[in-house]
């Protein structure tokens, strides 16, 4: 039998459900669970957690909105993330971290042989977690690190933060998305990421919606863009005070460098990871990468042969 997906929303779990869960957990039937926005008490929660420190099928956990909200919770699921081997994609989206919560974190998410992309999105957190963070993104050929990391809406980080960020970014040979989306950057932070675009091989997707840009910033894009060679596929750029033209130029210039890649070697075709990001308030315009909608609220069990692309590649 194949191992299955199991997704609840918005929703009180019983305690039927906990227990289906768990033995699924146990049984290795489990590849995906959500539960995001789930209302459960701290023995179930527990019960969640002493069964996927064992489990071996799971390749994504997505606790989102408010699902590990105290420390105790984050001890928890940290006793949980020391024992597990399986877990590639985290998503603890809307959860209230702070910088505290996240040290708790930080030892057994350095130490997962597995784990390649984490979403700390809303999460409170400040300059003290990016020191953590950094460390998650080790320099080139160090050990192996996160492919895939989004820290939307965490004002508390100030400019200090994001330069150290965005030099582990240029040191990293692992970094593929970066969603820095509803932060307070500004130019002065944007200039400081388009050095480490530019420096980075890897960096695919940078997503800055809504983070304060002008076309101070655009403009420095764009020259980056235009004269250095670099892996950026996708820019997000909505929502800041940016003029469409430049922000055409940018994709026209992006498209362009996509299109001779394809020419020059031939784009493999890899299947779509299921994503556990939050989606962004309204629909994301000019982007070539979207969100997808929210889950059902309902339980789900199907098969799941998502990201087998990713799960393939970590696993060789």
């Amino acid at each position: 039998m194949l191992p299955s997906s199991i997704q609840i929303s918005g929703e009180p779990l019983s305690g039927a459900e906990v227990r289906d869960i768990c033995r699924g957990l146990r049984d290795n039937a489990v590849r995906l669970l959500s539960l995001r926005g789930c209302r459960l008490c701290d023995r179930d929660f527990g019960r969640i957690c002493r069964a996927l420190a064992g489990a071996t099928s799971l390749a994504q956990l997505n606790l989102n909105l408010g699902v590990v909200s105290s420390p105790s919770r984050i001890k928890q699921l940290a006793e949980a993330l020391r024992t597990n081997r399986s877990i590639q994609s985290l998503f603890l989206h809307g959860s209230p971290l702070t910088d505290a919560g996240l040290a708790l974190l930080n030892p057994a998410l350095a130490l997962h042989p597995a784990l390649v992309a984490l979403d700390l999105g809303d999460c409170m957190l400040g300059d003290e977690a990016i020191n953590l963070i950094c460390g998650l993104l080790p320099p080139d050929g160090a050990k192996s690190g996160l492919k895939e990391l989004t820290l939307s809406a965490n004002p508390g980080i100030t400019p200090k933060g994001w330069s150290r960020l965005a030099i582990a970014v240029a040191h990293s040979s692992q970094v593929r998305v970066l969603n820095l989306d509803y932060n307070p950057l500004g130019d002065h932070v944007a200039g400081m990421l388009a050095v480490a675009v530019a420096s980075s091989r890897t960096l695919e997707v940078l997503d800055l919606e809504g983070t304060g840009l002008t076309n101070q910033s655009a403009q420095t894009l764009l020259d980056m863009v235009e004269n250095y060679p670099t892996a950026l596929r996708s820019l997000v750029l909505a929502e800041n005070s940016i003029s469409p033209e430049l922000q055409q130029q940018i994709c026209d210039l992006l498209s362009e460098g996509e299109e001779e890649e394809e020419m020059a070697g031939g784009a493999a075709d890899t299947q779509e990871w299921e994503r556990g990001r939050e989606p962004a308030a309204h629909q994301r315009s000019g982007s070539s990468w979207m969100c997808p909608s929210d889950p059902s609220s309902q339980m789900v069990l199907m098969t799941s042969g998502l990201g087998d692309s990713l799960l393939a590649e970590t696993e060789m």
